[in-house]
């Protein structure tokens, strides 16, 4: 389990992504955003300024390597 803080607020609402898979990349090092410490980082498009999360058209296994 990893603490993952990202800039999406704006155009996500928690209970709206509840069960949805997103792309996550693990291996870096942690970083502190908007003053909480994130473990990862989650993988989201800029259109226009507005936050487009990126996430599998099939479903996949969680854990699973992206290339």
């Amino acid at each position: 389990m990893r603490q993952v803080v990202a800039g999406i607020a704006q155009e996500y609402k928690p209970e709206d992504l509840v069960g949805t898979q997103v792309v996550v990349v693990v291996n870096l090092e942690p970083a502190k955003l908007f003053g909480v410490k994130s473990q990862a980082m989650l993988l989201a498009a800029d259109v226009n300024g507005k936050a487009v999360l990126l996430r599998p058209e099939e479903n996949v296994e969680p854990g699973t390597m992206v290339r």
